[in-house]
Parts: structure tokens; sequence; C-alpha cells
């Protein structure tokens, strides 16, 4: 009831007029003119393409929590109309809803002829609990975490951008800046109002509230599935 009420009148949180900070950053977006990636083994360990460009890639790994289904229709549309991929590339959607709705769309017939293995949807080797990268790799990750041995044994993992991803799985390396601009300039900007568009539970059939109130058999149903 709550959220309905919020719904129907949507206000965003604000700070207190006399919050205090402990630090101000500010970023000027135009100074940022190419990719930025995590580099092996930490988070914080930033990097622009243009630095690590070149890099050996075995593994790809387009998946996480982080992503949404844009970006799987960003990675098959750089993938489609390419050879096979050069890496071993992993596709795990969040959600078997992204799933299911990225198979109706064709995508997952594009990760198919791509040479890509799909997984359940999940976590997988964002946390390694469902497979684990080939020991020592070098990946490619959309994932939220690099930390040492996360991903696989001694695996050395990049983190950054689903498009870049798609690009390092093509190529079996990291890219450079132009190499990279201009695939995106040919496949992703003059198609990016459809490849972006969100998933919204309240306009898929059978995903919207109709009503019904869930018993304990439908939980116990949807468990099973």
């Amino acid at each position: 009831a709550q959220m309905e009420a919020w719904l129907a009148n949507p206000v965003l949180m604000s700070a207190d007029a006399d919050a205090e900070y402990a630090e101000i950053i500010e970023i000027d977006l135009n100074s940022i003119t190419e990719p930025i990636v995590a580099a092996p083994n930490d988070p914080d360990n930033i990097k622009l393409l243009s630095e690590v460009a070149g890099a050996k890639i075995d593994e790809v790994f387009v998946g996480s929590c982080m992503t949404n289904i844009g970006h799987y229709r960003a990675t098959a549309k750089v993938l489609d109309g390419e050879p096979a991929v050069t890496t071993q590339l992993w596709i795990c959607p969040p959600t078997r809803m992204d799933e299911s709705q990225l198979k109706a769309e064709g995508m997952y017939a594009i990760f198919d002829a791509a040479g890509a293995r799909t997984e359940m949807p999940g976590c997988s080797l964002c946390m390694g609990n469902q497979a684990r990268t080939a020991d020592n790799a070098t990946v490619f990750s959309t994932s939220t975490r690099n930390f040492n041995n996360r991903m696989g044994k001694g695996a050395q993992v990049y983190l950054g951008s689903a498009e870049l991803a798609a690009v390092c799985s093509l190529l079996g390396r990291i890219p450079t800046v132009s190499e990279y601009l201009d695939l995106m300039s040919k496949k992703i900007n003059p198609f990016a109002g459809d490849l972006y568009r969100y998933l919204n539970f309240d306009q898929i059939s059978g995903f919207e509230d109709e009503g019904r109130t869930v018993s304990v058999d439908d939980i116990k149903k949807l468990a099973e599935v």
C-alpha cells in the first residue's frame, strides 16, 4: 500500500539543507573521452582504456547484478555478423525474466552462433558459485569485484562495460580506443534507443499485478520452477 501511494505521487529523496559532507567530489564528464576499467585485481585499480589496450584476454564474462537487459542486447549486437569469439565467453543474465525476454528476441541464437557459453541466470562467475574460470586465466568481466581468486584460482580480472567485454571476446585482447569507438559508432550508437530500452515488470504478460492473492501453494510452485 505504501509503494502504491508513492507511485501515485512519487517524491525523490533529497538531502537536508544543513547536511554536512566529509568530501564533495565533482567530475566533469566532458573530460572522459574513453572507457575506464578496473585493472587486476582491485576495483579501485582504475585505468583508462588506452593504458591497458593490447592486454591478452582468455575469458570474458557478461553477467552479474551490475547488468541489465540492454547490456545483453548490446553484446549480441557487437557479436552479430562477426566470426566466432576467440575467447571463452560466458553469458549469464541476472534473472530468468531477462533470459526469457532475450530468448524471445533472438539474442540467444546470436550468442550460440558466436560460440558463447550461456549460464543459468544468477551470480555464476561473479562470485564463482556456479562456475569458475580456468586457473591463471586473464578475464574481462562486467561483474562487481575482481579480488584475487574470486572468479578463478590465480585469475587476473579486468572490470568494465558489457560493450567493451564483447569486443574483447572477439579480439582476444583489450582493444585500442580507436578500435572500440569505431565499433561503437557502427554497431551500438545508431541503435542505442532500441538496445537499451528497459524491461518493466508491469508491461510484461504474466508479471503484471492482477490483484490476485498469493498463497503459500503459489510460492511453493514458484520455488519448484
